[in-house]
């Protein structure tokens, strides 16, 4: 099939379909798929060609089998402004090498050994909280995962301006999400209030994290088993070289800001999930007293937390915290029987395939259970990749799922979430990730056994 002819929503003369994309992304996506089945092809300003693809076969060849045709796309290229030219936004060998550097500080073992910080910050957070106040739920997640990543980072909390990193992340985030998705494309250079607003965020995560890597290159690190140590003492297997500190640098930004942001929707939408199905709340509620007993979790539990599990697998399914993936063409490939040129951006939303009626069924509904079976081994493997695919993976996909189990089952076994409106509906915010816009007002109840 001539590229020209695959089938997409109708655009306007110059922005094409960025507009109608803009206004509602996720339901853009989905009725684009619905209506144009595995590819649909759409235009962002006068030259940008995209195409979504709804095959799980065919993003199987894109991440995977063919991945050597395409680069990041431009949300990630953009992202370099914030996290430098980490594992997340670097590309060929350079990717391959920091990946393996890497890999030792992700190992399962290796990670479990921070479950117990995990659970500490967990009831840490708690002491704040009362019985019947109203809070911002997802602003709470966010600075229990912050506090998380600081300390499995840096073997430390930071609690002198913690709130400062978490603000400037919020703005280059933020900043990402609009560029990514404008067709002008305004230079940093040009003081604009968003530019200037980004560049002094961006002084300020350096700020930090260089003082730390420096002060850390001083002490030597001995003993110390945090991730930064992993990182500095990392070697590489070729030629036995270390990272300098500005791929320290960005290694630690990457891990910071996709860290702690994703972990906490996931958290914010279970709450939300959770509310909203109260017989769910109560299963869950009785594998916690029957496993957990009121004790606190541990690592060694999550096996037999399994309902736990399902709820963070289907709430992963629901609303995954990245909720697309472009891949750039870099030369020439034919993927499914279209060629694809250079310069032309491939689209696969996990938010989209999760949610398709051919692989699940009821698939707006929450239902945890669906995934007690063999699910995951009747579908295919790309209809459901809320951690991305292939050689790009996320590297930190276990840190995540334990530490998502170890967060549900502290704070669930304490409170009840209840919506603090429940006639105004929690609406999808999908910036770099997808997260509750405008926060999540929610009721606390202690939850007596």
């Amino acid at each position: 099939m001539n590229i020209t002819t695959i089938p997409g929503p109708k655009g306007l003369p110059i922005s094409g379909n960025l507009l109608a994309f803009r206004k509602d992304p996720l339901r853009f996506l989905r009725e684009a798929a619905k209506e144009h089945g595995d590819v649909a092809r759409f235009r962002f300003g006068p030259s940008r060609h995209v195409y979504l693809i709804n095959n799980p076969d065919m993003i199987k060849e894109i991440l995977v089998s063919k991945q050597s045709h395409f680069r990041k796309g431009k949300g990630l290229q953009v992202a370099r402004a914030v996290v430098g030219d980490g594992i997340l936004t670097s590309e060929g060998q350079k990717h391959i090498r920091q990946r393996r550097l890497m890999q030792p500080a992700f190992h399962r073992e290796r990670i479990a050994t921070y479950g117990n910080a995990m659970v500490q910050q967990a009831t840490s957070l708690m002491e704040e909280w009362k019985d019947g106040e109203v809070r911002d739920v997802h602003e709470d997640m966010m600075k229990v995962t912050l506090a998380i990543i600081t300390e499995t980072m840096f073997g430390k909390g930071l609690k002198e301006g913690a709130d400062e990193i978490a603000r400037a992340i919020d703005v280059g985030l933020k900043y990402v999400s609009t560029k990514a998705s404008s067709f002008i494309d305004i230079p940093l250079t040009v003081p604009t209030s968003s530019n200037r607003q980004f560049r002094e965020s961006a002084e300020l995560l350096d700020k930090t994290i260089y003082n730390i890597i420096e002060e850390r290159r001083r002490e030597g690190g001995q003993g110390r088993t945090d991730l930064l140590a992993m990182l500095l003492a990392a070697r590489d297997e070729d030629d036995g070289k270390g990272m300098t500190d500005e791929q320290v640098r960005d290694e630690v930004m990457t891990i910071f800001v996709a860290g702690h942001e994703t972990t906490a929707n996931t958290m914010s939408w279970i709450w939300y999930l959770l509310a909203t199905n109260p017989e769910a709340e109560q299963k869950l509620w009785n594998e916690l007293d029957e496993v957990l007993g009121g004790r606190l979790p541990a690592v060694e539990d999550i096996p037999n937390l399994k309902y736990v599990n399902q709820i963070i697998s289907e709430t992963l399914r629901m609303y995954p915290a990245a909720w697309t993936i472009n891949r750039e063409v870099a030369e020439e490939v034919e993927i499914g029987g279209h060629t694809y040129k250079p310069g032309e951006t491939l689209m696969m939303s996990q938010y989209v395939m999760h949610r398709s009626e051919k692989y699940y069924d009821k698939p707006d509904e929450f239902i945890p259970e669906r995934f007690e079976g063999d699910l995951l081994k009747r579908i295919p493997t790309y209809a459901y990749f809320p951690f991305g695919g292939g050689p790009r993976i996320c590297i930190g996909n276990n840190f995540a799922l334990m530490e998502a189990a170890l967060l549900l089952s502290t704070f669930a076994q304490k409170y009840r979430f209840r919506l603090a409106d429940s006639g105004k509906p929690v609406e999808a915010e999908p910036l770099v990730t997808l997260r509750p816009k405008g926060g999540l007002m929610m009721r606390l109840e202690a939850r007596s056994r």
